[in-house]
């Protein structure tokens, strides 16, 4: 069994690409034998991993013990996007891959292999936590093969917002709960916190910082966007709920408002200035310092930040999560319910020899042991049984809670990412939930600060402030953005242009001097048509309308 792939020169890469793009992959996986004894899978993940732990932890060594089965992966940092077409040019692939957007590319390169049969043969566990959603595994009403495996939370249950406008708690504590609700009303906490105190720790306040580093532009700075304007983010189109005609998002006048309103934070010196050059890194350093007062972000994003602050002692710097919208006629979507969502997750490719103890491999995470591992992790260690249910002790919550590597440490959530997942509030064959995840868990895991800051908004949990998902209709076309698209299709090219455009123009519209955003706006909006953005609409709606009948 290979245990690593090899990376290809420049030089190859261009001379092969050519006679390389028409090849395909031998789809036969049934066909090759599988191995005794101890192997080890080479994988690519196109997001990056802080806790990895190479396997060592003991939760991981109980996999290991469990399967026999290694993994070696790679950790990109930048989505895939420039390793993934270098793997498809050169032909040669590792055992295991998870792409994010990507796995069209590799699909199209018959880089992929059918995993329809392995599950059917190999796989329970697989065939039981995907249930009634197995149809959306397939790939598309013309070819319903299974080339993904979806590592989204199967009837997952959100008692934590992902995304909104985030606030330090001492913030608003030193302002007295001000109704935080609209940009307006963000903006004016920043200002006047930051005006009150010009300095943290020695080092100058940072209003509201941005982050920008290559793919992060979407998460930081320009899908908030979709929130703020009472849309779901479904990627680069906003998609109309009832006619399912897909328009790229920046051309709704909604957002060029929202862009504005962006352009007079940087005008007024509540931006921070190096919202637009600075690293991932750099962005969690800064955060970590506890010096920045406002944030618009994900909570994985900024969640190693958070921790290191709680670590330190810096509760009162850590932030709070706030539904903002442009104005009080739009409601924040982030609870809106996308059904189950296919698409990203791991394939198993065509140079892997063993793809059926690479199937059980993912079928042992999937499987009620697998699961209570990385949730809980090991009986006696980390957590105990009393009356026939899993307790954790409070010494042990607070290392979860407090300790940043508590993940590479133990192990508990560390392979998560790389098999689906039950979501929080499903249960298993003892009636008790897969994952710790419960509201008066996630209401005791609070800080003293956070508990007081909730209660002096009359509520108990951060999603007690958010619209409830009752509130909006369920996504019949689930999330737009990992919808595959067809490599080196007009569309792809589109928009390939198209980021290139916003990545320049975004932080040009912003950084502007607010007498020349609207023409500075113009010229963005004139670029998308010029590069075909009304044709890339029109294919992208066919493809919901596809997906939308598919999943019918």
């Amino acid at each position: 069994m290979k245990t690593k792939w090899k990376k290809t020169s420049a030089a190859f890469i261009m001379g092969t690409v050519l006679m390389m793009a028409g090849c395909q992959g031998d789809d036969s996986a049934n066909t090759k034998e599988e191995s005794t004894g101890p192997v080890t899978f080479s994988m690519f993940n196109a997001d990056p991993h802080s806790q990895w732990d190479n396997m060592e932890s003991p939760v991981s060594q109980i996999v290991k013990e469990k399967t026999e089965v290694t993994l070696e992966p790679e950790f990109d940092v930048a989505g895939g996007e420039q390793k993934i077409p270098l793997m498809i040019a050169s032909g040669e692939y590792p055992d295991l891959i998870a792409p994010k957007g990507n796995a069209g590319k590799l699909v199209d390169a018959g880089a992929l292999i059918d995993l329809t049969d392995l599950i059917e043969e190999h796989a329970p566990n697989l065939q039981k936590i995907y249930g009634d959603y197995f149809s959306r595994l397939k790939w598309s009403g013309e070819d319903e093969s299974i080339y993904i495996l979806p590592t989204a939370a199967v009837d997952h249950t959100y008692w934590a917002p992902g995304t909104g406008f985030m606030l330090q708690h001492d913030v608003v504590k030193q302002l007295g709960y001000p109704e935080i609700r609209t940009v307006k009303d963000f903006e004016n906490a920043i200002r006047e916190y930051k005006e009150k105190n010009p300095t943290i720790d020695g080092q100058p306040t940072i209003g509201l910082s941005l982050l920008a580093d290559d793919w992060r532009i979407m998460i930081s700075t320009t899908n908030p966007a979709f929130y703020a304007t009472g849309a779901p983010d479904d990627g680069e189109f906003y998609i109309d709920p009832d006619t399912h005609e897909a328009t790229m998002h920046y051309r709704r006048p909604a957002e060029k408002e929202y862009f504005k309103w962006l352009n007079h934070m940087n005008a007024e010196g509540l931006l921070d200035k190096e919202s637009f050059v600075q690293k991932y890194d750099q962005y969690l350093a800064k955060i970590s310092s506890g010096r920045t007062i406002g944030l618009i972000d994900t909570d994985w994003e900024v969640a190693d930040a958070q921790r290191a602050l709680r670590e330190s002692g810096k509760a009162e710097r850590m932030h709070g999560m706030y539904p903002v919208t442009l104005t009080e006629e739009y409601k924040h979507a982030n609870f809106q319910d996308t059904g189950y969502l296919g698409g990203w997750g791991i394939g198993i490719t065509v140079d892997c020899e063993d793809p059926i103890r690479a199937i059980k491999f993912l079928d042992y995470l999937a499987s009620e042991e697998g699961q209570i591992l990385q949730n809980w992790g090991i009986e006696g260690e980390h957590y105990t049984i009393e009356d026939g249910k899993r307790v954790i002790s409070d010494e042990e919550m607070n290392e979860r809670n407090n300790n940043a590597n508590y993940v590479k440490e133990t192990g508990i959530g560390v392979l998560k990412g790389f098999a689906p997942i039950y979501g929080d509030g499903v249960t298993d064959s003892t009636g008790q939930t897969y994952s710790i995840a419960s509201p008066d868990q996630i209401k005791n895991a609070y800080t003293d600060v956070e508990k007081e800051v909730l209660a002096n908004y009359d509520v108990e949990m951060w999603k007690d402030l958010y619209p409830q998902k009752e509130e909006f209709p369920v996504k019949p076309w689930g999330a737009a953005y990992n919808m595959p698209v067809e490599a080196g299709s007009d569309l792809e090219l589109i928009m390939q242009k198209s980021m290139d455009i916003v990545k320049k123009r975004i932080p040009e519209a912003i950084l502007a001097d607010p007498a020349e955003f609207d023409a500075v706006w113009d010229e963005f909006m004139a670029d998308l048509e010029k590069a075909g953005v009304e044709q890339a609409e029109a294919d992208y709606t066919e493809m919901v309308k596809n997906r939308v009948e598919l999943w019918k």
